[in-house]
């Protein structure tokens, strides 16, 4: 999940920022380079509180 993610986002606020060009995706892939660890890492500690929440949520709402 963590690499779809950062594929799409990075590729997505790259060309935001800078539009089309030659350096496009040279740029984009250090900025995704940069972006997939440390969304693994977030994914990995964030994503069990996360699932838990929506857990709850979802049992209070069934």
């Amino acid at each position: 999940m963590s690499l779809v993610l950062s594929f799409f986002m990075t590729l997505w606020v790259t060309w935001l920022n800078l539009g089309y060009s030659d350096m496009f995706f040279d740029h984009w892939f250090q900025a995704f380079q940069y972006a997939w660890p440390a969304a693994a890492v977030i994914s990995f500690l964030c994503g069990p509180h996360i699932q838990s929440l929506t857990e709850r949520i979802y049992t209070k709402f069934q």
